[in-house]
């Protein structure tokens, strides 16, 4: 996959991109120390790299590949999931710094049950926790989410700007003034964290001015003020003497209302489960929950739950991640989000199985490609749970052997060529020795952590044999 920068001029590979980024975040971190007098090798550190809990299991070994490449140990790499550091760090909050909570509660407490919403920039994550024994949470509900985080907002303002001045001018801005266009970026992200509910004047935005007027003079041959008084839009934004943009407060909130209404939406599905009737606090973090309508709407949108904004919202993923790195057990227990299986084959029953699937192996009547279940959806998995699966070799002689591993949406599928499922991984195991005879294969899955991983051993000779993950 190729990125483009915004100038549509220079394209790098996606891997490269992720890569380089985080390259720089270490070695940056790096040097740092070193000016502090601190040396410090990478593989002397903790590195936690955090992603959103939705992401798929392709996504996160993607991004374990570019933190590998770009110097970090495969040994001392964790992936946390950003609600969950988000819930650890409040752990250690107390009652004052959890604005919206009554006096004297405290998240610590054995048996408290909380909604976690995690509003980053891309995404909304949500997911609901429980306090348990030994200091431990333990999810109650499978994490869901979608991307009505803050950048959603950044892209509804952007559509009624080409609205105004046509797709034209805005490809201008980004190709021969991208620091410009990178201002107004950061202009409206500014005036989007600040707007309220109770503000009833007009926002007021600096915009590149001068270089908008003069692409418009140029391409469209009408000045900046003549397109924003005939635009649909005349009433709600008007042009300043100062050359900025006023914009009506109840228009500027327009733009938050899809990603808050989809935030309310996902929230409501969770609270239709009736196992979470015992939830009456929900915790809202991340960068966008510091957004005052946002934190208004949820607030009307559920008057019987206490809705709580910690402290420093916007940095409790990046301050849970570190307190992660020093206890990568915080999480009890996880729900999966989806089913997780391996292709196989049975002997042919006629009444059971759909012929279609029929096939002659070795003379043997057999019926292939069937879904043989790890692990279920909305299952309560204990972190680092162990399924063992057993593969014979189909051969003699073999020096290795793929798996497949499928996941599916549905709760239990009958085939791997079902609509719901799709080919995640193929594992190779590769022996240590060849043999004469085929031979059984027992294969560990690991489940229940942020990655799934796996383990196989030889049954024969009881040795471990090498397993990699070939993702799809």
């Amino acid at each position: 996959m190729l990125l483009e920068d915004v100038t549509e001029k220079k394209q790098l590979p996606a891997f490269d991109v992720f890569k380089l980024s985080i390259q720089y975040l270490v070695n940056h971190l790096l040097d740092v120390l070193k000016n502090q007098g601190n040396v410090v090798r990478h593989n002397e550190v903790r590195w936690v790299l955090t992603v959103p809990a939705i992401w798929t299991d392709r996504a996160k070994k993607f991004m374990r590949a570019c933190a590998e490449a770009a110097g970090i140990p495969k040994d001392n790499l964790f992936l946390a999931l950003e609600p969950e550091t988000a819930s650890i760090f409040c752990q250690y909050l107390s009652t004052e710094k959890l604005k919206g909570s009554e006096p004297g509660f405290t998240m610590t407490s054995e048996g408290t049950e909380y909604m976690v919403v995690d509003l980053g920039g891309g995404t909304a994550d949500i997911t609901v926790h429980k306090k348990v024994a030994n200091g431990q949470l333990k999810e109650k509900h499978r994490a869901i989410g979608n991307d009505c985080g803050g950048t959603s907002i950044d892209k509804r303002f952007f559509e009624v700007f080409e609205e105004i001045f046509g797709n034209t001018i805005i490809n201008l801005l980004k190709k021969e003034c991208p620091l410009a266009y990178l201002d107004l970026v950061r202009e409206f992200e500014s005036q989007k964290r600040a707007v309220e509910t109770s503000n009833k004047t007009k926002v007021t935005m600096a915009i590149p001015f001068v270089a908008l007027d003069e692409m418009c003079q140029k391409s469209l041959q009408k000045n900046l003020k003549s397109l924003l008084e005939n635009s649909p839009y005349s009433k709600e934004i008007m042009l300043t003497k100062g050359g900025k943009i006023r914009i009506s407060v109840d228009f500027f909130k327009m733009f938050f209302m899809p990603s808050i209404e989809g935030v309310i939406s996902l929230m409501r599905e969770i609270f239709r489960n009736k196992s979470l009737k015992n939830v009456a606090h929900v915790l809202i973090v991340g960068g966008f929950s510091e957004c005052k309508l946002m934190q208004d709407a949820v607030r009307n949108a559920f008057p019987d739950q206490r809705i709580i904004n910690p402290n420093e919202a916007g940095l409790s993923v990046l301050k849970g991640a570190v307190l992660f790195g020093h206890k990568p057990d915080y999480i009890q227990s996880r729900v999966m989000r989806c089913s997780y299986g391996v292709k196989t084959n049975l002997p042919w029953n006629e009444k059971k199985y759909d012929r279609k699937h029929y096939v002659l192996m070795d003379g043997e009547e057999r019926c292939d490609d069937i879904f043989s279940l790890i692990v279920e959806k909305n299952e309560s998995v204990e972190a680092g749970m162990i399924v063992k699966k057993s593969f014979f070799t189909p051969f003699k002689n073999q020096v290795s052997m793929d798996i497949m591993v499928y996941v599916s949406e549905e709760a239990t599928p009958g085939y791997v060529d079902d609509d719901t499922c799709y080919l995640l991984c193929k594992p190779t195991i590769t022996f240590i020795d060849t043999c004469k005879d085929r031979r059984w294969v027992d294969v560990e899955f690991v489940l229940g952590n942020t990655e799934i991983d796996l383990k196989a051993h030889d049954r024969n000779s009881g040795k471990a044999i090498s397993a990699k993950f070939n993702l799809i």
